[in-house]
């Protein structure tokens, strides 16, 4: 006798996106998307290229190499074969806890962010970049830029890279032994992609109470310049369900190098929702859909962690549409 089989919740989430394509006319709709976009990829980074393709990369549970992946649109990213551009090293720097590469196009050439640490030291993580001129950065050769020097030499990760008329900017998260914490947000000038300028400033340091749940941690910066400001999202406190994400927001004419030009959100702007089922949201990217922007995240479906969370690679890739208030700044909503 033939039994009825229950259909899965992914099965279920894709014929439900199908009915939305055909009520649609069969015209992709930019609002919605089947989550998770990839499973098992943490500090998730897209990048919508002027080629048409989206390339994607993350850290891997195995935190042991550096995978891009492209494709034509945000939900095929997960169905695109990885491909891997680098390796970490058998011994000395970058040797261990390969971790957050983003992916960046600076004036003709690709450039990935990330932090590593060493054999030995798995904690002791630097900043790292790498160079590619091909058209494509899944072919070509990925150069070693080597570490981008900081004003002090201590934890630090996380670098992400903007440009405003005409000025490249660096933002990280990096320890100061001189304040109680794992890390803050730093944010320098630069000369060239793997050099900062100058002196950095701390823009922001863990002060709430929810950004100090397990550790005190401001990190993954990411940021978004609309309607006359600059915004950068952050993740504080740990990384189990008391993730979340914070927001600095500056004006475009303000000198971004002081750090009183920055304001902070004195409440989370994103985090877990347990009636969604997601938990733990943070260490996001922007990217866009047409003339929309994306939210693009990592989240767990599931509260309970056994062990440390560092090591439970159920962290998934996410994405939702990014809503705009009537004053101009970015609406996040709820985790979907």
């Amino acid at each position: 006798m033939a039994r009825f089989r229950r259909p899965s919740a992914g099965t279920i989430a894709s014929f439900s996106a199908f009915l939305i394509f055909l009520a649609l006319g069969g015209e992709a709709d930019p609002a919605h998307y089947v989550n998770p976009i990839v499973r098992q990829r943490a500090d998730p980074w897209v990048y919508r290229h002027t080629d048409g393709f989206y390339y994607f990369t993350a850290s891997v549970p195995e935190y042991d190499r550096i995978e891009l992946r492209r494709a034509v649109t945000i939900q095929e990213i997960g169905s695109s074969a990885p491909v891997v551009i680098w390796t970490k090293h058998e011994n000395g720097i970058m040797s261990a806890n390969i971790w957050a590469p983003e992916i960046h196009f600076i004036d003709g050439a690709w450039y990935i962010y990330f932090a590593a640490a060493r054999i030995g030291e798995p904690f002791e993580h630097r900043i790292y970049v790498l160079e590619n001129d091909s058209a494509n950065p899944l072919l070509g050769e990925w150069q070693e830029k080597g570490q981008i020097v900081t004003n002090w030499s201590s934890f630090s990760l996380d670098a992400t890279e903007f440009a405003l008329r005409g000025v490249h900017y660096l933002v990280w998260a990096q320890k100061d032994y001189a304040i109680a914490g794992n890390s803050n947000l730093y944010i320098a000038s630069m000369s060239n992609p793997w050099t900062i300028r100058g002196i950095q400033t701390r823009i922001s340091q863990p002060q709430y109470p929810w950004e100090q749940i397990g550790f005190l941690v401001n990190e993954g910066p990411a940021v978004l310049v609309r309607n006359g400001r600059v915004f950068i999202t952050y993740s504080a406190s740990a990384t189990d369900a008391n993730y979340c994400m914070g927001m600095l927001t500056a004006s475009e004419d303000a000198d971004l190098l002081e750090a009183g030009s920055w304001s902070k959100s004195a409440t989370p702007v994103f985090q877990t929702d347990p009636a969604a089922g997601v938990y733990g949201p943070g260490h996001n990217s922007f990217t866009v859909d047409g003339q929309n922007d994306v939210l693009i995240y990592h989240a767990r479906s599931y509260r309970e962690i056994r062990g440390d969370p560092l090591y439970d690679p159920n962290r998934d890739t996410r994405a939702q549409a990014l809503d705009w208030n009537a004053d101009g700044t970015p609406r996040f909503g709820n985790p979907q």
